[in-house]
C-alpha cells in the first residue's frame, strides 16, 4: 500500500513518488500526498507530473488497502518516477473546515455530551449531525456556536499522535464511541488533539492551531430524526 505521507505532513504540498501501476484511468503510487475520500472528507485533487507533462488527478479512493489515483489522461502516463501534486487551494479549506468539525464537537460534547454521527466536509462548507440537541432553542445553540468561536480564537494547538487500540481506547475524557467506529481489524489509532479541548480518533488532514480556521457562521440547522440534528456550518 502506498506511503500515507498526508497523515505525518498535511501541509506537504507534492512529493516524489514512483507510478507503480496503471490500470485505464487509475494508477497507483508507492507514496502519496493525495487524501481519498474518507470519513466524511473529500477528495483531494491536483497534478500528476512526468516528462514535463501534466495530468490531472481528478479523484482519489482508498480500495482493497490500495490508494487508487484516477486521472484525466491516462496515456500520457507510465510506470516509473513521478511527481504528485495537490491541489492546495482546495486541501487548506478541508483542513480548515475539518478541524472546525472538531472543535464544534467538541464543545456540544462538553455542554450537552452530544456525539457525532456523521459528517460532510467540503472546501467550502461543512456539515455535521449532532445527538442530544433536538430541543435547545434557537438562542441555546446560537450560544454554544459563539463559545466554538471562542476556542478557535483560543488557538489551540492541533496534534497528532499513533497509540494501541487498548491504549487509546482507555484514554480518559476522550469520546470513545469513535475509536469504537473504527473496525477491530484496525489496532493503530491516530488521534487528534486540540489544546485541551478534545482528542478525537481521525485520519483526516488537519491544521497546526484553531486560529487558522478563523470563525465561522451557522447557516442552517435541520432536524434528522431519532434525537439527531444536523448543523451547517462555513469557515468565514
Amino acid at each position: 500500500m502506498a506511503k500515507e505521507l498526508f497523515l505525518e505532513d498535511s501541509y506537504l504540498k507534492a512529493c516524489k513518488a514512483e507510478i507503480t501501476a496503471i490500470d485505464g484511468d487509475r494508477v497507483i503510487l508507492d507514496q502519496t500526498v493525495f487524501y481519498p475520500a474518507s470519513g466524511g472528507q473529500e477528495t483531494d485533487t491536483g497534478l500528476l507530473i512526468q516528462d514535463g507533462q501534466e495530468v490531472a488527478v481528478t479523484n482519489v479512493k482508498k480500495e482493497n488497502g490500495e490508494i487508487i489515483h484516477t486521472v484525466s489522461a491516462p496515456e500520457k502516463l507510465k510506470v516509473g518516477p513521478v511527481t504528485a501534486q495537490v491541489d492546495w487551494e482546495r486541501r487548506y479549506p478541508l483542513m480548515k473546515h475539518h478541524t472546525l468539525l472538531h472543535v464544534i464537537s467538541a464543545v456540544f460534547h462538553q455542554e450537552h455530551e452530544s456525539l457525532c454521527t456523521g459528517n460532510q466536509i467540503y472546501p467550502d462548507k461543512a456539515r455535521i449531525d449532532l445527538t442530544g440537541i433536538t430541543e435547545l432553542m434557537p438562542e441555546e445553540i446560537n450560544a454554544l456556536i459563539a463559545k466554538a468561536n471562542e476556542e478557535l480564537a483560543r488557538n489551540h494547538p492541533v496534534t497528532i499522535r499513533t497509540l494501541p487500540r487498548e491504549e487509546a481506547e482507555n484514554i480518559s475524557g476522550m469520546i470513545k464511541t469513535i475509536v469504537n467506529l473504527i473496525p477491530e481489524a484496525v489496532r493503530d489509532i491516530r488521534l487528534v488533539k486540540i489544546g485541551d479541548i478534545d482528542e478525537q480518533a481521525c485520519g483526516g488532514t488537519h491544521v497546526k492551531a484553531t486560529g487558522e480556521v478563523g470563525s465561522f457562521v451557522l447557516e442552517k440547522t435541520k432536524n434528522k430524526g431519532k434525537g439527531v440534528t444536523r448543523l451547517e456550518v462555513r469557515a468565514v
